[in-house]
């Protein structure tokens, strides 16, 4: 297989390409590997117990002592606490209030609120709520 490596400059996106004849296993472990480094977390759903790769995430939740992962459409429980989760993510995850963390790469445009907090609308439709001690944060992570 040839390999393609350009440097860009600081202010464009790192992107990679892969052309192949078909998605093999082997081609999707290397998205997988680029596009969070192959981290996956362990979810429930019924009595199913899953591998979910951290790049589907939107958000994770924590209610009533119980911590959810939610995707596109789907939602996941997980017996991991929102701080071992904020440890196995990657920078470009955020906590966003005490009960929540959200992937940076899902949210699609934020909005300033009344009393100093922001809503986020992420791709999937769904708006949260970013508490006024973490916008500081979240704004420097975004680039805002």
């Amino acid at each position: 297989m040839k390999v393609i490596y350009e440097q860009v400059q600081k202010s464009q996106e790192e992107a990679a390409h892969i052309k192949a004849v078909q998605k093999t296993a082997t081609i999707q472990q290397a998205i997988d590997l680029l596009e969070n480094g192959g981290q996956t977390i362990w979810c429930r759903h019924r009595n199913e117990t899953i591998r979910i790769p951290l790049h589907q995430i939107y958000y994770v939740e924590s209610v009533d002592k119980h911590t959810y992962v939610y995707l596109k459409d789907t939602c996941y429980e997980t017996k991991n606490r929102l701080y071992e989760l904020e440890k196995i993510f990657d920078p470009l995850f955020a906590r966003c209030s005490k009960a929540m963390i959200i992937n940076l790469r899902k949210v699609k445009q934020v909005q300033y609120e009344i009393g100093g907090r922001m809503r986020a609308e992420l791709l999937n439709g769904e708006e949260i709520i970013i508490s006024r001690s973490y916008v500081k944060e979240i704004k420097r992570r975004l680039d805002l």
